[in-house]
């Protein structure tokens, strides 16, 4: 029924037949090697870089950077032809006949299972969009970086890194399969790992503390990975395919082989998979790994956070929507709605900045999570794809003011920042706006998506468990806006508190550039409301939903559309009391923190904790893994290695007696027939004497006794 992903019904064969003529026109059979030129590009640079980029100008800088830049332009490209058919159902596959190169056997007659194993690539409306993201806002990271990283002692290999990274990013984008996204998958979270302990091999001063960030990212994002892996096999064992189309046809004729219900198998393979999106979209309870993960450097935590590596969990979420049960989309959407609030409760705390925005992050993918979940699949993207947007922003601007305050991240220590550092302040606040939900911002156009799909859900399924996402996600906004806000006022607003804010300089224009981009981006990113002005505050009208629709809709029209006006209302009562009573802390100062954190005692100190899940994992999972690894040790030690050496000295024995057998019975053997035949010999040799009269003696002799033995016998 379904052809790709996020397309809704079939359509009449008529209209199918009109989009496929038009999408044909758009694009040519060169179209597939476009497509691969933009991941292409960014490995071509990192080989070079890996190389012999410490011996080009620059140190290479400019090879990445560049290929970045010519992969953005292919990708955005592309992506205005996608937007230019106006095809919620566009598939390039169904309009340019792509090509597939097998994997295990090369044999074009083997058709069926691992020997008929082939890739492809997947060009829907989903991957021209969130490919053009990734390649404009890879390209805007790698342009902050040169002049971010400028003196870094390890300079080429970052780009190197980074090149890399992106790399894996925009091929998983455009993998037809869940082989080939698991490959690009991992490479994202080896990359990952020597981004985040970019610091600790600085020839300079090495930052450990970054070391072992990178390998608690590293591992924790593995036991999510293994889960996705053993739910992948579970599909192959089922099924015996991996292709996304081929699974979706496979799953749907499977729950209608069953009456439309679905088997517990198949809901928990779902699951499993999903956990790989909980591990690298840092979910609630695998979120542990991402605040650490700011000991990388600043363009490292935009790629990280906004772009990459966490919105690939929430692609992988979006992808496999249409093989998870009811129940495993209950499982997704409580999942998300609970990260979601528990990651904003705690950035409220926080006094480093990156902290404040890497909480926030995880925060915001508990949103995009929670919408796939209630099956606003086209939200969660669209929300997926504003936020990269803002998100980058706020990164890279908290580099800027990193930058600019001689490398102190604390906000204590700023304040006053607005008129020293103007344009980071501006594209700042408008990311803030937008992330806030703020009408005309691009993150209220997604947002407001969002909480409407949840409350859509919870109206049609009823019940209280399915009315709990709409209500965190309620909650969770006002407490974006309010922690937000206050990252803003005690940065930039107020008088300087430290030395570091009272010298601080705006960035150089490579690092400028990029926030002014990503800002006009976070304003005009969700609807491009300059076309239509009396139109911004209405229903409808947002590019991304236009463009996508939802493989399945749970309410009728009217019931949506109330559904819309509700949550909407909620929706910025929630982002005007959050932008009220952090005006009222941090910017009029008619309330004080201080107080109120203390009237709150052992309650604050637990959530500033981060609720001392980091002490809980250390103490259960670390220490009893290190419990398990001595205990297999003792018994290795003990039974293994006694059991070897008890063998060892039973062989050692009879070695030893065989040594003495082969000693005192086979060499005695030996040596009595030796010495037996030389005493013979020598015996022997006594009767040769040299006398021709006593050998004539002897041979006289012996003819005696031989005629005598002879008549003896004939007589």
């Amino acid at each position: 029924m379904l052809a790709s992903l996020l397309q809704h019904g079939a359509g009449t064969a008529g209209h199918a037949a009109v989009a496929a003529g038009a999408a044909a026109e758009a694009f040519g059979p060169a179209t597939a090697g476009w497509l691969l030129a933009v991941p292409l590009l960014p490995l071509a640079a990192w080989v070079v870089q890996i190389l012999v980029g410490r011996w080009l100008p620059r140190q290479g800088d400019w090879l990445p950077t560049g290929a970045m830049g010519a992969a953005a332009v292919i990708a955005i490209w592309h992506f205005v032809k996608v937007l230019a058919l106006h095809d919620p159902e566009f598939d390039l596959a169904a309009a340019v006949e792509l090509p597939r190169w097998k994997f295990f056997f090369s044999d074009p007659s083997l058709t069926t299972g691992l020997a008929g194993f082939s890739a492809g690539i997947l060009y829907d409306n989903v991957s021209a969009a969130l490919l053009a993201m990734v390649a404009l806002v890879s390209f805007l990271v790698h342009l902050f970086s040169v002049g971010y990283m400028q003196g870094d002692s390890r300079y080429n290999v970052f780009f190197s890194n980074l090149a890399l990274f992106t790399f894996a990013m925009l091929a998983l984008v455009i993998s037809d399969n869940l082989l080939f996204f698991f490959v690009f998958w991992e490479i994202m979270g080896l990359c990952s790992y020597l981004l985040i302990g970019h610091l600790a091999a600085d020839r300079k001063e090495p930052k450990m503390s970054a070391a072992w960030a990178s390998m608690k990212a590293f591992m924790t994002t593995r036991i999510g990975d293994i889960c996705l892996f053993i739910g992948m096999m579970m599909m192959w064992k089922a099924f015996g395919t991996l292709s996304f189309r081929e699974l979706y046809a496979a799953v749907e004729a499977h729950v209608a082989g069953h009456g439309g219900d679905w088997s517990p198998w198949l809901t928990g393979a779902g699951i499993m998979m999903f956990l790989g999106a909980v591990g690298k979209s840092a979910q609630f309870p695998l979120h542990v790994w991402l605040p650490d993960a700011m000991e990388g450097p600043t363009p490292v935590s935009a790629m990280i956070h906004a772009a990459t590596m966490v919105a690939a969990g929430v692609y992988l979420t979006a992808r496999i929507y249409l093989l998870l049960s009811p129940t495993a989309q209950l499982v997704v959407a409580c999942v998300g709605g609970f990260t979601a609030l528990f990651a904003a409760t705690i950035g409220i705390t926080q006094f480093d900045i990156k902290k404040v925005l890497a909480w926030s992050t995880i925060s915001q993918l508990g949103y995009m999570i929670c919408a796939i979940g209630a099956g606003g699949v086209a939200a969660g993207l669209f929300h997926m794809l504003t936020h990269a947007f803002f998100k980058a922003c706020l990164f890279l601007g908290s580099g800027s003011v990193i930058h600019g305050c001689h490398h102190e991240q604390d906000m204590r220590k700023m304040g006053g920042l607005r008129k020293k550092m103007p344009i980071t302040y501006l594209a700042m606040l408008v990311s803030t706006l937008a992330i806030s939900g703020v009408p005309l911002f691009a993150g209220y156009y997604s947002k407001d998506t969002i909480i409407a799909k949840a409350l859509e859900r919870g109206l049609a399924e009823g019940g209280l468990i399915w009315a709990l996402p709409f209500w965190l996600l309620v909650v969770a906004a006002a407490i974006t806006s309010f922690y937000m806000f206050r990252l803003i006022f005690m940065t930039f607003h107020g008088r300087p508190r430290a030395h570091c804010s009272e010298h601080a300089h705006e960035s150089p224009w490579t690092m400028t550039v990029p926030l002014i981009v990503l800002g006009t981006l976070a304003v005009l990113g969700g609807k491009f409301w300059l076309l239509d002005p009396l139109g911004a505050f209405s229903a409808g009208g947002e590019w991304f939903t236009e463009l996508v629709h939802d493989p399945v809709h749970f309410v009728d029209h009217e019931t949506a559309h109330h559904a819309h006006l509700t949550a909407m209302g909620w929706s910025l009562a929630a982002a005007g009391g959050g932008i009220f009573l952090s005006c009222l802390f941090y910017l009029w100062r008619r309330l004080d923190p201080a107080r109120v954190a203390a009237a709150l005692g052992a309650c604050y100190r637990l959530v500033y904790d981060k609720y001392r899940f980091d002490e809980l994992y250390l103490a259960t999972v670390v220490r009893g893994s290190l419990v398990v690894s001595h205990l297999a040790a003792w018994l290795d030690r003990t039974f293994v290695d006694g059991l070897v050496n008890a063998v060892g000295r039973i062989m050692a024995g009879l070695g030893t007696a065989s040594a003495a057998t082969d000693r005192v019975v086979v060499d005695g053997a030996v040596n009595f027939v030796g010495e037996a035949t030389a005493a013979a010999g020598q015996r022997l040799r006594r009767l040769q004497t040299g006398r021709i009269q006593q050998y004539a003696y002897f041979t006289f002799a012996g003819a005696v006794v031989l005629a005598a033995v002879v008549l003896y016998r004939v007589f």
